[in-house]
């Protein structure tokens, strides 16, 4: 396969809304440009670059996929990302390694949530971004109406390039703004189209978009804009270039058009993915950190001359062969066979097999250039987000940031037998996937796995079970309530224990007070003259702590109080210290139900961004999960509201799902941990009945 250079090759993510078409359009485009084999379906499980078991099954992507393809004597590195919003993961770390998007709208759907959203992403990573309406051989497909909600919802500044000719059924060609050409597009062909003079039914829709075309790009330069005032004409190549220098500061996104599934438009739209984006060499200087703990920074060029540096952007395991490392070339040149450095873990690597990702099918080649993305197996101890560069000149670069998991789940192996598999298996996806974490909670004693959505750990199981044969079981995660005194008490802890011979005595008083909450626990020696021996008390110390541990009211550990042991006796021969231990637990059991014992629960820290048309369905909802809000303040664009509240652990378990729903998807939000506050009385007498329960069920 022939080698590109920086100057030769686009790093473009595909991205947008779930069904809009991002796959089916890679695999048009890649099958138009004679890479794929192939033009593949999504409905029929033979897309490019959709092919894990848990993709063809459900018929959406779950994962990013990497494919590329040939046109004009340049490579074009795309990136199909995910767009359901459950894997925004994968969406987030394919935007890292493109230096631009092309954005998929439906025809027929129009502007959805996650068209936004990557919308938003890819402008705040200063991405120039290219739309383009598919699907328009649908019925019901509107180009017009699309082309105005684009307008409306995310950019004044979209200006279409491409129109179609006919729509639905009837679609069959578009009109190039810049040629003022007709393509007329063969049926059953890989897209070949015949040119030919705009038909005399569109001329008037032609000079109305091709004058707004000028207008918008001569508005972006003055050179442009004086020789248009004047009446000059602004040739093909000018409005090219001008549309291209547009594109790199955000001032203009172009609007195509096309039908990936009929072929129609997708030849158009590899040339001019080639002639509008940005090669790897055009792109700005990255900067990264010297060294594995180094602060200082470097400026990192797409040169084929500079030092070597990549970064992995992906992780996957695939069977029989392990962890596939994706990783995109910043700078420099790398062969198959070199070792390289990881400073992110201060370790080298050899890369062998240096392979281009196409779908499924990995093509080995002997060197990647600087801009280009490769992928490479069997890494011993390299994951996502790691830098890779030269023991000479060792680079970090700034880690991606994932977005916090949202949904939490107790998981258990189905068979104990697998516990250990389980935890392997679950720390393993999470090296495919950043975005699904995994922990152990001391406090339930419980393996909590999370994610992004329910659909996210609904299929991350199903992985779990294909990839390592564990079968997983997901249930409500139990909530690590507290107990907490409110009034000071003292009594006495007396064990007393003769069977014939030596017996067992221990003998103590006790008093029990609060602490401010936070405090924790606190033991207080006030023994006077000897009464308890001072080897002793620490066993009464050690007695009430475990007694302290499983609580008053329901078995919840008893939190931020001091207990203070200031009287007692002892027996010659009788006393020890399991005797005095035993009388600490006694003395807890007599004095903590007089000290007024009350039930908490952990509480979460909400911030909530929400459109101001959704703004009092949250707050409604807030208040009847028992929310404190402590404030709202405008959002940075003038149509949002930042909400900040505090809700109890146990009203939030799937609050992603309602939210969802009653914003259509439009609502973001993040949670912390707050702290501890009481629980009222009757849901705190639930709680104790519930866990009395389970506690008995268990026994």
């Amino acid at each position: 396969m022939r080698e590109y250079d920086s100057a030769g090759i686009r790093n473009v993510a595909v991205v947008g809304h779930g069904g809009s078409g991002k796959t089916s359009l890679v695999d048009a485009l890649c099958f138009a440009a004679g890479n794929g084999k192939r033009h593949g379906q999504v409905r029929d499980g033979t897309a490019l670059t959709d092919h894990l078991p848990e993709e063809i099954e459900r018929g959406f992507s779950i994962s990013l996929g990497l494919a590329f393809a040939e046109w004009m004597d340049s490579k074009i590195n795309f990136i199909d990302t995910p767009g359901a919003l459950d894997f925004q993961g994968d969406a987030l770390a394919g935007l890292s390694a493109a230096d631009g998007a092309l954005c998929v709208i439906s025809a027929v759907s129009g502007v959805e949530v996650g068209t936004d959203r990557m919308f938003q992403l890819a402008v705040e990573r200063e991405d120039p971004v290219l739309f383009v309406v598919s699907m328009m051989d649908k019925e019901a497909a509107d180009f017009d109406a699309v082309y105005a909600q684009v307008k409306a919802q995310l950019t004044a500044n979209v200006v279409p390039v491409e129109i179609p000719i006919g729509s639905g059924s009837d679609f069959r060609g578009v009109i190039n703004l810049f040629t003022q050409k007709a393509y007329m597009y063969c049926a059953g062909s890989k897209g070949e189209y015949e040119e030919a003079s705009v038909p005399e039914s569109e001329q008037a829709r032609f000079a109305q978009y091709r004058q707004e075309l000028i207008e918008a790009i001569s508005a972006t330069d003055d050179d442009l804009l004086e020789r248009y005032l004047n009446g000059a004409d602004i040739g093909r190549d000018e409005a090219i270039a001008g549309m291209k220098e547009a594109m790199k500061r955000r001032d203009l996104f172009p609007l195509f058009c096309v039908s990936s599934e009929n072929m129609i438009g997708v030849r158009a739209l590899l040339t001019e993915l080639v002639q509008l984006m940005p090669n790897a060499f055009e792109m700005e200087e990255l900067h990264g950190f010297t060294g594995s703990e180094g602060n200082d920074t470097v400026e990192i060029h797409a040169r084929d001359d500079a030092p070597f540096s990549a970064i992995v952007f992906k992780t996957s395991n695939e069977p029989h062969v392990g962890d596939v490392s994706m990783f995109r070339v910043l700078s420099g040149m790398v062969r198959s066979g070199d070792e390289v450095f990881n400073a992110t873990r201060d370790v080298t690597e050899k890369l062998n097999h240096l392979s281009l990702p196409l779908g499924r099918e990995r093509i080995e080649v002997p060197s990647l250039h600087a801009g280009d993305i490769g992928c490479v197996a069997r890494l011993r101890n390299t994951h996502t987000n790691d830098t890779l560069s030269t023991q000479q000149h060792p680079i970090r670069l700034p880690e991606l940031r994932f977005p916090e998991p949202l949904v939490h789940f107790a998981v258990h192996a189905e068979s104990r037998n697998d516990e250990e598999k389980l935890q392997q298996g679950l720390h393993r996806l999470h090296d495919e996937d950043p975005t699904l974490s995994v922990h152990y909670d001391t406090d339930t004693h419980e393996t909590i796995v999370s994610g992004m959505g329910e659909r996210h750990l609904d299929i991350a199981m199903a992985t779990l079970q294909r990839k390592f044969g564990v079968k997983a079981e997901l249930t409500r995660p139990r909530i690590a309530y507290r107990e907490t005194l409110t009034a000071s008490a003292s009594g006495q802890g007396k064990h007393k224990k003769q069977s014939g011979g030596r017996g067992q005595f221990g003998d103590c008083w006790v008093r029990m007070a609060p602490l401010p909450r936070g405090e924790g626990y606190l033991f207080e020696n006030k023994i006077v003259g000897g009464v308890i021996p001072s080897r002793f008390v620490p066993a009464v110390d050690r007695g009430i702590q475990e007694a302290a541990s499983r609580g008053v009211l329901g078995g919840f550990p008893l939190v931020d109080f001091r207990a203070e042991c200031y009287d007692g006796s002892t027996h010659s021969v009788d006393s020890n210290e399991m005797a005095f231990k035993m009388a600490g637990i006694l003395a807890f059991r007599a004095v903590a139900p007089k000290c007024k014992p009350i039930l908490l629960e952990p509480l979460d820290l909400l911030e909530i961004t929400v459109p101001d048309e959704f703004l009092g369905d949250v707050l409604g909802d807030l208040s009847a999960r028992r929310g404190q809000i402590h404030g709202t303040e405008p959002a940075g664009d003038g149509k949002r509201t930042v909400v900040r509240a505090v809700v109890p652990q146990a009203e939030l378990h799937l609050y992603a799902t309602p939210l969802h729903s009653m914003t259509h998807g439009r609502a973001t939000f993040s949670r912390r941990f707050a702290g501890y506050d009481q629980v009222p009385a009757e849901a705190a007498a639930r709680v104790v009945a519930e866990h009395s329960r389970e506690l008995q069920e268990t026994s």
